[in-house]
């Protein structure tokens, strides 16, 4: 029988805990090991886990090390690593459901015009979150999907998204080939640009294939205390208005920077600070912020051509 399925794991300077569960709910999936592949891409950690990381429990697995600090080169070296038909990319801090890697291959096989697919990753919290956090639980990639949701582009977390191999050879190619894509996913702990996802489900999408949900798949999404500080959620608004802004850039859509008089954005500001509260008024700057220097980059590309 061959294997059809890859599980990657990108990691970077995991905490030993949430890799430990992660790697727990992988050892305990319905899925045979014999028919899949076990794959953790070691972007710069320090010190390097193979030098702590035992994964003798999966006979086809392998520690690939990717020097180059960021999410993106490592889920890129986890694709170009791969060779099977499917690869499912799970997170170091993503507890998946027994069944889920069973599942994943069924509803690839069931579907074969979908490209990429995930389901439910529903969060558990290290502390109790603050009253307000539903307002940036797409930030934090939290969602209950609750119906099958089969379509041409809907936004799915890159975490537990399983594609198949036609799409991760053509996104490995785009990437490759336009260093201005670097400026999409985070790099190391600080900087928390991404929006690599959406471009693999438009990657997919321009290859006419489907993007789904499906209750069927489920994990849990481990958020330590520090991810529910305000100033971590504002700075990860800011680096994800970027970088999508970014992308849209890269498919023709530039963004378009916000001309106003220093009086008018004087006024401006102190209406916000007001009538405004407080998170709305952070996440607007936020905002505004991402535009200013995504207007900037996306001008020095026109200089330098």
């Amino acid at each position: 029988m061959s294997v059809e399925l890859t599980v990657v794991i990108c990691t970077h300077n995991p905490r030993e805990d949430y890799l430990g569960r992660t790697l727990e709910a992988l050892r305990k999936q319905t899925l045979p090991y014999e028919q899949w592949d076990f794959l953790v891409v070691d972007n710069a950690s320090d010190p390097p886990l193979s030098e702590r990381l035992d994964l003798s429990w999966h006979p086809q697995s392998r520690i690939v090390e990717e020097p180059e600090l960021g999410i993106l080169p490592c889920r890129i070296r986890g694709l170009t690593e791969t060779k099977t038909p499917l690869v499912l990319f799970v997170d170091d801090d993503n507890v998946l459901a027994e069944n889920y890697l069973e599942e994943s291959m069924r509803i690839g096989a069931e579907y074969p015009l979908m490209g990429t697919w995930g389901g439910s990753m529903i969060a558990e919290y290290e502390c109790p979150p603050p009253e307000w956090i539903g307002e940036f639980s797409n930030l934090l990639a939290c969602r209950k999907v609750d119906k099958i949701r089969w379509t041409n582009f809907i936004m799915i977390p890159t975490a537990g998204m399983c594609l198949r191999r036609e799409i991760a050879d053509e996104f490995v190619r785009r990437v490759q080939g336009d260093p201005r894509r670097k400026h999409l996913g985070r790099r190391g702990k600080e900087g928390l640009t991404n929006a690599e996802d959406e471009d693999l489900a438009l990657t997919a999408s321009d290859l006419k294939f489907s993007i789904g949900s499906f209750p069927s798949l489920s994990m849990k999404h481990l958020i330590s205390a520090g991810r529910l500080e305000l100033d971590y959620l504002i700075r990860l608004r800011e680096g994800t208005d970027f970088s999508v802004m970014i992308l849209h850039a890269l498919r023709g859509d530039p963004p378009q920077a916000v001309e106003t008089s220093p009086l008018r954005a004087c006024i401006g500001g102190v209406r916000r600070k007001l009538f405004w509260k407080q998170r709305e008024r952070l996440l607007f700057e936020a905002n505004m912020r991402a535009r200013k220097r995504a207007c900037e980059v996306i001008a020095e590309w026109s200089e330098n051509e």
